[in-house]
């Protein structure tokens, strides 16, 4: 297994879309061991595969609180959402910012698993949040996105400056990075 990098807000390579698994192989489960080990690495409760640069389909989560229950969903899609819930949020890709986003508070997720076996689960709370905050990241989208234009606006320019004042002489902003 391998700790892999995690992209940084407002890196645009975030704004990929994911593409689709087409084949459950060594490959695959190899990325599913290394998203895991880097999620864990990193303290957090879920990671998409963007995340890492490697744009597939691919997340994983544990929200269990002894840090021993990995769920892999790859090509994951949410076949019912019901109820609205709001909650705080944080994300690897966004260190030390948190805020409230609001969600479906139970959902239906089919996928397949780290076998290539279709699943389907019914999930709420944490659980709920963390998988649809997942697949957010496989469409290219932030949780960043559902706050207002003014926290946006002042959230990218906090961590472009940041940006900047971790690699001494880079520009703040050495890539088009798209608007928010």
């Amino acid at each position: 297994m391998a700790k892999l990098a995690i992209l940084e807000y407002p890196d645009p390579r975030l704004r990929i879309r994911a593409e689709p698994v087409t084949k459950v192989d060594a490959g695959i489960r190899q990325l599913v061991d290394d998203l895991l080990e880097t999620m864990y690495g990193a303290d957090g409760i879920g990671l998409a595969a963007t995340q890492v640069d490697r744009h597939l389909r691919v997340i994983v989560i544990d929200v269990s609180d002894a840090r021993n229950q990995p769920c892999c969903l790859i090509n994951p899609e949410i076949v019912e959402a019901v109820g609205a819930a709001t909650s705080s949020e944080g994300c690897l890709s966004v260190p030390e910012y948190y805020d409230s986003v609001a969600r479906a508070e139970r959902i239906r997720v089919r996928a397949l698993d780290r076998e290539g076996k279709s699943v389907e689960l019914e999930a709420d709370g944490m659980l709920a949040v963390c998988i649809q905050h997942e697949m957010d990241h496989l469409e290219g989208k932030l949780f960043v996105d559902y706050l207002s234009e003014m926290k946006r606006q002042r959230l990218r320019k906090k961590y472009l400056k940041k940006a900047k004042r971790d690699r001494p002489g880079a520009s703040a902003d050495p890539v088009a990075i798209p608007r928010l």
